[in-house]
């Protein structure tokens, strides 16, 4: 992913706290060799006091035996994405059809060296961990070896935990643009109010305030 200056971010706190809001990415594993790499969508939960993510996969899941081969990989999460018109990016006294249309989005990549957990205790805190997450702690029977009904499902399963060993983080809004630029940007965004528009413009926004 190329990341220019104006685009990485204004320090770990900005992707740390966008990652905190977000739960669901697209897992990148090395495939067989010439092989394209596999990529698994997964829900997972994000510890940054322990660098990791915690998540599972089912038994027969092929993305687990890559990972056994070759465990360093790569959890992507993106959102906030805007297409932008090119109209909107015309500088002050450039015609509006010169304008260069753009792509607007948050993306945070985990560089991970992923551990498969197949002890049956280690995998009920795994899930336990990861449902203290989705649903909350009090909501839903222990799971524990042995125990109904989580426990006897916990053979189906292969828990992952990936240690986060590298981060790569964009924010791709704008940031070289005039304030002009920026502004017929925010109004734009604001005005067609596509499913993604309101937050792609509250990045802008953020983002433009910060630098200000």
């Amino acid at each position: 992913m190329l990341i220019h200056p104006w685009d990485a971010p204004q320090d770990d706190a900005e992707w740390q706290g966008w990652l905190a809001r977000h739960d669901f990415g697209q897992l990148a594993v090395n495939g067989p060799a010439g092989e394209p790499p596999f990529v698994q969508p997964v829900h997972f939960a994000y510890d940054a006091e322990r660098a990791e993510v915690v998540t599972h996969l089912a038994r027969p899941n092929p993305v687990v035996k890559a990972i056994e081969a070759a465990p360093q990989v790569l959890l992507s999460v993106v959102d906030d994405y805007a297409f932008v018109h090119g109209a909107w990016k015309a500088e002050e006294g450039v015609p509006a059809e010169h304008g260069v249309p753009t792509s607007f989005y948050a993306a945070v990549q985990l560089r991970c060296t992923a551990h498969v957990v197949d002890d049956p205790g280690e995998k009920a805190a795994l899930l336990t961990r990861q449902m203290a997450h989705f649903q909350g702690a009090d909501t839903h029977a222990p799971i524990e070896p042995g125990t109904e009904p989580f426990g006897r499902l916990l053979a189906g399963i292969r828990g992952l935990r990936l240690e986060v060993t590298g981060v790569r983080a964009k924010f791709k809004y704008a940031g070289k643009n005039s304030r002009y630029v920026q502004e017929r940007v925010a109004a734009g965004l604001a005005e067609r109010g596509a499913p993604l528009d309101a937050a792609a413009r509250a990045q802008l926004v953020r983002r433009m305030d910060a630098s200000a």
